[in-house]
């Protein structure tokens, strides 16, 4: 009698993982059941935690848009230069502040200086001036007055990080009150934001 042996090959594959990034000391109150997040709308690959979501009519959640700005804007700007990492394309209407001009992005480049910003250009100036590190912001429509508010209201923040795989929606843990390190936070959360969101504490 002979006896056949059955090798099995396990094959183990190394996969260095960059979103990783705890930005909660405390964690207190959640959205019981969690949150369905869309990718439909996203271009980054990644979803970190500590970023603000809301809701729409339909009760499918969003990721709240911003960018970082990379150099000081004047007044009368119509291409703004911010950090790579954003999730903005042509068409998306972006605001400096809730209640300012906002308008409808027409192209977005790579800075011609410097390879990790973008340039992203509106039609018209959004009629205030920023400066290096303040935020760009997801608009619902275009203002040419002060009429601009959030396309999505800011109602929690991710509680962990995700993939990103196009068309598959994420559901996700969303948290309403906790305590957050900004400093680890992979984008800034605007004021705006923040004060939309007073159930987390920065710290």
């Amino acid at each position: 009698m002979s006896i056949k042996k059955n090798h099995t090959m396990f094959h183990i594959t190394n996969k260095k993982n960059d979103r990783v990034v705890r930005c909660f000391t405390h964690k207190l109150a959640d959205i019981a059941g969690g949150v369905n997040i869309a990718t439909s709308d996203l271009t980054q690959d990644t979803i970190p935690e500590g970023v603000a979501v809301g809701k729409d009519s339909k009760g499918l959640y969003h990721v709240i848009k911003t960018a970082v700005l990379a150099a000081n804007a004047a007044s009368d700007a119509t291409t703004y230069t911010v950090k790579k990492g954003h999730n903005f394309k042509v068409g998306d209407f972006i605001m400096l502040a809730t209640g300012a001009k906002s308008y409808a992005i027409t192209t977005i480049a790579t800075n011609s200086g410097n390879a990790a910003y973008d340039d992203i250009t509106v039609g018209t100036s959004l009629g205030k001036a920023g400066t290096a590190g303040d935020s760009i912001m997801q608009a619902n429509a275009q203002s040419a007055s002060t009429s601009s508010a959030f396309k999505y209201a800011p109602i929690a923040i991710t509680g962990e990080g995700y993939d990103v795989k196009q068309g598959q929606n994420i559901f996700a843990n969303a948290w309403l009150i906790g305590v957050v390190k900004e400093a680890a936070l992979a984008l800034p959360i605007p004021a705006a934001i923040k004060n939309a969101l007073p159930g987390i504490r920065f710290v």
